[in-house]
């Protein structure tokens, strides 16, 4: 393999891990207002939903709501299939998985536990 072949290579793995990168960022983004939070805890405990009803059910005005809804969709989090003469919103199966494996990585990572109080691995008497 030449030099330039690796670094290719390297640049293309990097170029990945910045598209993985700016997917996280845009889920959290995307679920950084607590509305959409609830509009995500609804979907998840409906399975769909109907645009008034997401708007009864969150207290919000139409118009923020739609707002909300247009943010996750731009996420790709949720969809909306139109039903004439409403738009059925359903969250989109694993869209949400890049986030979670970010985070699951974040809270058990590949390192022993350490206690909080000391800072050392759980293990150490101290």
């Amino acid at each position: 393999m030449t030099l330039p072949a690796i670094e290719a290579g390297a640049l293309a793995a990097l170029a990945a891990q910045d598209a993985d990168n700016t997917r996280i960022a845009a889920i959290a983004k995307a679920l950084g207002h607590p509305a959409r939070v609830r509009i995500v805890k609804l979907l998840l405990a409906k399975r769909s939903c109907i645009g008034c009803d997401i708007v009864e059910d969150v207290g919000l005005a139409q118009s923020t709501v739609s707002e909300h809804l247009r943010i996750l969709k731009a996420a790709g989090i949720i969809s909306g299939e139109i039903e004439r003469p409403r738009i059925c919103y359903s969250l989109v199966p694993g869209s949400l998985d890049p986030l979670a494996d970010f985070l699951d990585a974040l809270v058990a990572p590949d390192e022993p536990a350490h206690d909080a109080d000391t800072h050392a691995p759980a293990s150490d008497p101290r």
